[in-house]
């Protein structure tokens, strides 16, 4: 079966934005970089020379950079999910993403390139899929409120553990 490869449109800051998620996410690299030739220059308008693509991976996840122009933007219809393990991880992932960018309910953030991501605890399945459906619904409720997660008030919530006042 193939490899999928999402690419991403951009508008003239494709490589910037590889080198930004290289740097946010551990065993990430850029593998290819290409640029505007002169036809292909002239039959979409940017500049000879410049960079068309960028080719990087996030942990073994391949993902292309378009420069393709103004023409699409990024919407929150699609993200990226992180599934954290501790809440470090869901910190740092935060902070780096959300800075320059904007903050969202449940973990949503918008990067300062205008990608969607979803900063989440890897066990967050677990803890809204159970059988007892008051657990499910606290944990829910819980999560509605927040912006960064916070993994022990979820934790809390799923084992009905009220916050004290």
């Amino acid at each position: 079966m193939p490899k999928l490869m999402p690419c991403l449109w951009f508008d003239g800051n494709a490589e910037e934005a590889a080198r930004f998620y290289t740097s946010v996410f551990p065993n990430s690299k850029i593998t290819q970089i290409t640029h505007y030739g002169p036809s292909a220059a002239k039959s979409s308008g940017p500049p000879e020379g410049s960079v068309m693509t960028v080719v990087f991976e996030i942990d073994g996840q391949r993902f292309m950079g378009l420069n393709g122009g103004p023409h699409f933007k990024f919407s929150p219809a699609i993200s990226f999910m992180v599934n954290c393990n501790s809440q470090e991880e869901i910190d740092n992932y935060w902070k780096r993403l959300s800075d320059g960018g904007q903050e969202g309910q449940c973990g949503w953030l918008t990067d300062k390139f205008g990608l969607s991501w979803q900063i989440v605890p890897a066990a967050t399945g677990e803890l809204i899929d159970d059988s007892d459906p008051a657990r499910s619904d606290r944990v829910l409720a819980a999560l509605m409120q927040m912006n960064r997660i916070d993994l022990r008030t979820l934790q809390n919530a799923y084992a009905g553990i009220v916050p004290s006042r």
